[in-house]
């Protein structure tokens, strides 16, 4: 009976199961099994019936098993059935057990003929078996039959690879011994997840079906296609037996009889049959039981590790509890201030790497969105030019002025302060809604209970636009107080008396400017191959353009100056995964070499907006189409000039004013008060939104992963237990030596073959009753192999000069 100590391991793994079925992680936690795989009418059914010794399984044409059924086989004084979904009901009736079998088929997949991988748990006990485990799965089929899927082929292989893939999984390749052994659709599946064929254990069926003259010997001998298991041979009942209700301990008497006096297969007679095949499937399985046990071990307790904290929580918990429903409250808005906090001010745990997000995006906001917006609503230089043009000539009148009226600049420079609103407003509006996404980020962990967080985001998003009007309002009143005085007497103003040099010329307007932006830009249109695309390294300065082959700066490749350079948009191409924008020269002069424009990509459009907007700091503004060409007479040229340069000189002053209030203002306006008013007055406003028991009820996903945590964490307990009463003085059968490749085919020596030269399993003329092949060894010598000393350079049975040459089978 194999193995006994061994054997104990069985009915442990047949408790594990248990504890696992009821929460459904059987299937992820690669319990040890054997799958039995085969085509239709292979004999699947006749072989675990024979296990059972009781018909059970449903039987008829096409595909009758359309679930995996896991059966297991339990040894007991009694007999009776029990299913997993119909617990504590016992089947003593064997006919009941296949009516259920159908029935719980037909629940899921309907009477069409339809698959489902959802198995079926069938225990049996009887004191006829042994321990075994095994998943009896549908049979490979071919063409779709009656209103079948067309895809069912695909459907039934993708539903056996599921479970043989598995490494812990043995598998138990079924295959008629009428059939062609090389295109045996068990044997290929088995052969394409298992290559070495550590797992794949042999079964040839229907062996008192073969044509006369021909046998099994070599495939059963481990010759043919040899397997590291090797194979048993099997005499299930035939049709005729089935209908005629042949009694099973009848058909297994018939089938020792068949083995023991066939002359093909006597010699190997102790190593056939269904009784022989129970014991070595008990054996193998509980090898592998053993030896997948420890890693098992360690699975669970990670598992149980990472719930025990969760599980201690929800140990003691009452969900009706006033009091702890109260306490639970401040935990959680508590909480909720300290995530929001930590999310504006910044923080070491919970990083997020994949995108700026609460205070990181809010400084980006303040520091390079709003000046960017600033400096992008600058207006076109002609479009200036106009305009002061026309404030002066409107301010002389009638007359034509000498001199410089003061009232010019200070018109346009007015306008262009009023202009500054807008992007104040947007820059506002940028930093509400990531508070907005901030707050809702931080409800998140409020999912459990629905009406709290609905309460929370919805109290705190009403005081954020309730500070919005008064920030936007304060940000307008900075913009007025510009407005109310041009102070021209700003230390950094340069003025009517410094305009000039003595020599006539402009004072610059901005101190000298060393760099303004470096970085990584790729050139599209300048590669050494035609259409390329070269990556360099950028340095801006107020008056150069310049690249470097690094970021070291050593190896300069060009400087372009900036005068009468524009930047313009470029199409993103169909290929390209950049986005691009190109400098050109308003006089038409080619920028570089033989290139009229100079096309820059950066890998995002965020990229391409900085690039852009540190150009129109160094003066490089965006085109722009204009049909007002208008000139003027040298004076008032001089005039517009000098007019030019004191409001570009006046804004810098307004600008590097605004760009520090702006973020002082909403900071004190919006963000330190709503971080204030979250920890201050936030739980006395949930408390008076209404009853504070509604508040904290649970979502139905909370109270199903409450149950579904502490059921699994009992389940992993229990099944640590189990594990921990195995012995582990136990010894396990080694695994059989290595075989010849049994992917490409090939054994010790080739089939014969028929004339047609198709490949039989094996054949030969019947041996004389004094040797040749079907005489027993020589008693000093070892016999042929069997089908777990399978070697295929272990040595034979030396012939007999008198034996016959086998012949080919017609």
């Amino acid at each position: 009976m194999g193995n006994r100590g061994m054997e104990d391991l069985i009915p442990l793994v047949n408790k594990l199961q248990d504890a696992f079925s009821g929460i459904g992680q059987s299937c992820n936690l690669d319990l040890p099994q054997i799958a039995v795989v085969g085509g239709q009418s292979a004999g699947k059914s006749s072989v675990l019936e024979n296990f059972v010794g009781r018909d059970f399984l449903p039987r008829g044409s096409g595909i009758v098993t359309r679930r995996p059924l896991v059966l297991q086989l339990i040894s007991a004084n009694a007999e009776w059935a029990e299913f997993l979904h119909c617990k504590g009901k016992k089947f003593t009736d064997f006919d009941e057990v296949r009516q259920e079998i159908e029935a719980e088929t037909d629940r899921i997949t309907g009477a069409n003929k339809g698959i489902s991988p959802v198995p079926i748990n069938l225990r049996v006990y009887s004191p006829h078996v042994l321990n075994l485990t095994l998943i009896d799965l549908p049979g490979i089929t071919k063409v779709p039959v009656g209103d079948q899927p067309v895809d069912i082929e695909q459907q039934i292989r993708d539903m056996i690879m599921q479970f043989i893939c598995r490494e812990s999984c043995l598998i138990l390749a079924v295959t008629p011994a009428n059939s062609d052994l090389a295109n045996s659709d068990a044997l290929k599946l088995a052969k394409d997840v298992d290559p070495q064929g550590q797992r794949t254990i042999g079964v040839i069926t229907k062996l008192d079906l073969m044509d006369e003259g021909t046998d099994a010997r070599e495939v059963l001998e481990n010759k043919l296609l040899p397997l590291r298991r090797g194979y048993i041979g099997v005499v299930n009942r035939s049709q005729k037996d089935i209908d005629g209700k042949k009694d099973i301990k009848m058909a297994m008497a018939a089938e020792r009889k068949f083995f023991l006096t066939h002359p093909a297969y006597r010699h190997m007679a102790e190593k056939m049959g269904t009784p022989c095949l129970q014991k070595v499937l008990n054996q193998q399985l509980t090898n592998h039981i053993r030896d997948t046990l420890p890693a098992f071990r360690s699975k669970l307790q990670t598992q149980l590790l990472s719930l025990d904290k969760e599980a201690e929580e929800y140990r003691g918990y009452r969900p009706d509890d006033p009091g702890r429903k109260t306490k639970q409250l401040l935990q959680m808005v508590q909480q909720f201030s300290v995530d929001f906090e930590k999310r504006i001010e910044g923080s070491g745990d919970q990083v997020d790497t994949v995108e700026l997000s609460g205070g990181a995006k809010i400084n980006r906001i303040f520091h390079e969105r709003f000046p960017f917006e600033l400096v992008k609503m600058e207006c076109d230089d002609k479009e200036m030019r106009r305009e002061i043009s026309y404030a002066i000539k409107n301010i002389h009148g009638i007359r034509t002025g000498l001199f410089t009226p003061d009232m010019a600049f200070e018109a346009i420079v007015k306008k262009q302060i009023v202009k500054i609103k807008e992007p104040c407003i947007k820059c506002v509006d940028m930093v509400i809604q990531e508070l907005i996404n901030t707050v809702r980020q931080c409800t998140n962990k409020l999912d459990c209970f629905p009406r709290l967080r609905e309460e929370t985001e919805r109290i705190v998003t009403s005081h954020i636009r309730d500070r919005e009007s008064r920030a936007k309002d304060q940000v307008l009143l900075l913009i007025d107080v510009q407005l109310s005085y041009i102070n021209t007497n700003h230390e950094d103003f340069i003025g009517f008396a410094n305009v000039y040099k003595p020599n006539g010329c402009f004072y610059a307007l901005f101190p000298i400017i060393t760099v303004i932006r470096k970085g990584w830009l790729t050139i599209n249109n300048i590669s050494i191959i035609k259409g390329g695309a070269k990556e360099y390294w950028f340095v801006l300065t107020a008056e150069s353009l310049s690249w470097f082959k690094d970021d070291e700066e050593k190896e300069k490749k060009y400087m372009l100056p900036l005068d009468n350079l524009k930047v313009r948009d470029v199409e993103k191409g169909f290929m390209s995964s950049k986005h691009a924008f190109a400098i050109f020269n308003t006089e038409q002069r080619n920028v570089y070499k033989d290139n009229r424009f100079l096309e820059l990509a950066c890998d995002t459009q965020d990229e391409v907006d900085s690039w852009r907007a540190s150009l129109l700091r160094a003066g490089v503004y965006p085109e722009r189409s204009s049909n007002d060409n208008f000139s003027m007479d040298p004076q008032l040229e001089r005039k517009v000039e000098t007019i030019r340069n004191l409001v570009d000189s006046y804004m810098a002053i307004v600008n590097k004013c605004i760009r520090d209030l702006m973020p002082k203002t909403i900071m004190h306006l919006m963000i330190s008060n709503v971080k204030d008013f979250i920890n201050a007055e936030l739980l006395a406003q949930l408390y008076s939104a209404g009853d504070q028991g509604a508040l904290m009820d649970e979502s139905q996903e909370q109270v199903q992963r409450r149950d579904e945590v502490l059921r699994t964490h009992q389940s992993l307990k229990e099944a640590l237990a189990i594990i921990g009463d195995i012995s582990t003085t136990t010894i396990s059968t080694p695994m059989p030596p290595p075989v010849n490749d049994w992917r490409s085919g090939g054994g010790n020596r080739s089939p014969p073959t028929s004339p047609t030269g198709s490949r039989r399993m094996s054949s030969g003329q019947r041996p004389s009753p004094g040797g040749g092949r079907g005489a027993p060894p020589p008693p000093n010598r070892p016999g042929p192999l069997g089908p777990f000393n399978n070697s295929a350079d272990s040595p034979q049975v030396p012939s007999r000069p008198n034996r016959a040459p086998p012949s080919i089978p017609r």
